[in-house]
């Protein structure tokens, strides 16, 4: 079975060898630029690229959402991550196991029908040769462009896809160190910061004496020009500084929002632009009980089970940070422009978080952390929001008003 049509993550990373390698004897780094967001593409990415390989699942390194050695795919949406980068996957497995077979039969002098390959190992007639992957991967190179064109698995010849593997992202997580949220690095430092009321208000005034003593253990605060944020060893101290400013700072500016914001009636009365669609002549009259009615629905926070969370890191002139972003490749070229740095000094490391779906503040929190790692170079950042901060300043879904 020949695929000819490109999906788009390969048009787009089109080398063999941004999506796979053989670093370790005995395992396969396969690179995604889709990242796990609780759909369990994980498990079914490294299924795919098991089967095209002829390995067992537990020799595929699925390296999600690594700036520096993942492909860039774009963001994480659309339940595209297996139509189109398991797509991906499966046709560049296939290719990379069809060289190495051309590769072995020439040295082998023998058809190319009397290979196979099991668990890595290459054999001929059912028998070891004696080689695998990991033995002659020096002599082929995969700085190529991928064709598309090598045989594919046939559904009915599966192994592995479509049968049931234990998802790989549980067991961290039922051990309690699955999320963004579990990484604790020594010598971490803490960071919240102080988000506007409303949009477009402005910073009036902020008693910072009241909020270190509010703090009761050392804190630093950033001041620069809109953006306020407190930061210390201490995680407690910092989230009752923030607690604390919250409360006190003083605001001007802006609109805020209405008490009755998202009900029909305000929603109604907004401005707004009107399209006549003409859909033909009107119909017969409808016989029978005419109902009518009205539906509204609020504005509405897709309120994330956990909290958005970043961190970062800024040491000699290169920035690493770790997000739950859908986006990483995304999410480093808009941290590069926002900082003034080169995209090539910037890496994101995705971590899975508890909750995704929709447009949480994943990459807020990443700017955060990295805004205030390039202010203590050498020390890793963890900056989380609070639940306050994402009903105020997270994005929501939009109001409606029908009928």
């Amino acid at each position: 079975m020949i695929s000819n049509a490109l999906p788009q993550s390969l048009i787009d990373n089109p080398i063999l060898s941004q999506w796979i390698a053989f670093e370790e004897k005995g395992r396969v780094r396969v690179g995604s630029g889709k990242v796990e967001i609780g759909q369990g593409i994980l498990t079914a990415l490294t299924q795919i690229a098991a089967e095209e390989l002829d390995l067992r699942p537990e020799q595929i390194n699925l390296v999600s959402g690594q700036t520096d050695i993942s492909p860039a795919e774009g963001f994480t949406s659309g339940s595209y991550s297996i139509a189109v980068g398991g797509a991906s996957i499966r046709l560049v497995c296939a290719e990379v196991r069809s060289l190495f077979l051309d590769r072995l039969a020439e040295a082998l002098r023998c058809p190319l029908g009397e290979l196979s390959i099991e668990d890595g190992k290459f054999l001929r007639g059912g028998k070891d040769t004696g080689h695998n992957y990991w033995s002659i991967a020096g002599e082929i190179t995969l700085d190529r462009r991928a064709t598309g064109t090598a045989p594919v698995k046939r559904p009915s010849t599966y192994k592995i896809v479509g049968k049931h593997l234990p998802r790989l992202d549980l067991p961290a997580k039922v051990a309690g160190g699955g999320f963004i949220h579990d990484i604790s690095p020594e010598n971490v430092l803490h960071a919240r910061v102080l988000r506007q009321p409303w949009r477009g208000a402005h910073l009036l005034a902020l008693d910072e004496n009241a909020v270190r003593k509010a703090a009761r253990t050392p804190i630093d605060i950033i001041h620069e020009g809109e953006f306020v944020a407190f930061i210390g060893a201490n995680e407690l101290a910092v989230m009752r500084a923030s607690e604390t400013a919250r409360t006190i700072a003083k605001w001007e500016g802006g609109t805020p929002p209405p008490a009755d914001v998202g009900t029909p009636a305000w929603l109604k009365a907004q401005i707004s632009r009107d399209k006549i669609t003409d859909t033909g002549k009107p119909g017969r009259e409808p016989s029978g009980r005419a109902v009518e009615a009205s539906y509204s629905r609020p504005f509405l926070t897709y309120g994330s089970i956990a909290t958005s969370c970043a961190l970062a890191e800024f040491s000699d002139g290169a920035l690493k940070v770790w997000a739950h972003s859908q986006g990483p490749a995304v999410l480093r070229d808009w941290l590069a422009r926002a900082l003034g740095l080169p995209a090539a000094h910037v890496n994101v490391f995705h971590r899975q978080g508890a909750g995704a779906y929709g447009h949480n503040t994943a990459d807020d929190a990443a700017f955060d952390a990295s805004f205030i790692a390039m202010r203590w170079p050498g020390r890793t950042v963890r900056a989380q929001w609070s639940r306050e901060d994402e009903f105020a300043a997270a994005p929501i879904s939009t109001a409606m008003a029908c009928g």
